[in-house]
């Protein structure tokens, strides 16, 4: 496991320059906004305004902190999104816009190059689970607030929040303090074989 902190994530401006993105994991490792396979980030939107637009890109949006958006996709309707929604999945080269519920938020970003890499995000409130992953996926396990502890057959590590972990093709188990909210994404190279999520536990998953 690679252990990503809050402290060290890389601070970026957003593609249209109408905001900053806090880059929490990219591949290629140091890859910009046009390069990259798959990306996850957080980003603060303190205004209504239009989304930037990634060609050939998807993308899954999901609501850390603040009442929420409504989101307007070019020939969708619109979705609203809050802390209390699933992640929501989209084109990221349809133009699109958010419109804010009342004052700032705080969302999580999915970022994957379609065709060549697939995700799935699963949003986790539970105090323990135990996740199994194909050899061939990659998995970024993301604390949302509280605090995390992730441990596999070779090690263990607590993340806090913002926190994330790099796990590649692993079984582990999470186990999260009461209260706590996690994000477990996991990317997929081969389109063809979209991997098994499978998770023993005693609370609820919402995916």
């Amino acid at each position: 496991m690679r252990i990503l902190r809050a402290a060290d994530h890389r601070v970026m401006p957003w593609k249209n320059g109408g905001g900053v993105t806090i880059e929490i994991a990219v591949f290629p490792e140091s890859a910009d906004l046009d390069a990259f396979e798959w990306r996850v980030s957080m980003a603060t939107v303190a205004s209504d305004g239009p989304f930037s637009m990634f060609p050939n890109v998807d993308r899954t949006l999901s609501i850390l902190e603040g009442e929420g958006i409504v989101l307007s996709i070019d020939g969708l309707a619109d979705e609203t999104l809050t802390c209390a929604s699933a992640p929501f999945a989209f084109m990221a080269d349809r133009p699109a816009a958010a419109r804010l519920l009342g004052g700032s938020i705080t969302d999580l970003n999915i970022m994957t190059r379609r065709g060549r890499w697939t995700q799935r995000v699963a949003k986790i409130s539970q105090s323990r689970i135990r996740l199994t992953f194909d050899a061939a996926t990659t998995t970024v396990v993301f604390c949302a607030n509280g605090s995390t502890s992730v441990s596999s057959a070779a090690e263990q590590v607590t993340l806090g929040m913002h926190d994330a972990t790099l796990i590649q093709g692993a079984a582990c188990e999470v186990a999260s303090d009461t209260g706590s909210e996690l994000y477990v994404v996991m990317l997929e190279h081969d389109p063809e074989k979209l991997q098994t999520f499978r998770t023993r536990s005693c609370g609820r998953t919402k995916a």
